[in-house]
């Protein structure tokens, strides 16, 4: 298993928070592991993801807000979203991968999860994002 099908695990939470507000527990997750046999280390992943992009979701939305033109983040569809919202937590707070990783894998996700457009448009969110933080840090 890969960390693309742990970000991938991490969207499918993600997208069930977004439609249902109600953010996974412990049981939640047992739950979802029943039907996903992995390891522990995609499970880890996986859980990093979707906990630490929930737990930071006000920051998160306000950057990826900022660089949007035109386009309302709730209007977005909701796949696009959290693919937005995930990658954008691994920029911020997952110094151990590089931007150029995440980005690429957001991209990836989006072709299979979402549409060519999509992809093209994520990845125009998500180096505005990364300028964004880098300048931050300067």
């Amino acid at each position: 298993m890969s960390r693309r099908k742990a970000r991938e695990y991490a969207l499918q939470i993600l997208y069930q928070y977004d439609l249902t507000k109600e953010k996974p527990d412990r049981e939640t997750f047992e739950i979802f592991w029943k039907e996903h046999n992995v390891d522990d280390t995609i499970k880890s992943f996986t859980e990093d993801i979707v906990t630490g992009t929930l737990k930071n979701l006000k920051e998160i939305d306000r950057l990826i807000s900022s660089v949007t033109e035109h386009w309302e983040l709730q209007r977005m569809a909701v796949v696009d979203r959290n693919i937005l919202r995930a990658a954008t937590y691994e920029l911020l707070y997952r110094d151990d991968i590089p931007a150029a990783v995440t980005i690429n894998e957001a991209i990836e996700i989006a072709k299979k999860y979402s549409s060519r457009e999509s992809a093209s448009f994520i990845n125009g969110l998500l180096d505005r994002i990364t300028r964004d933080i880098k300048k931050r840090l300067h």
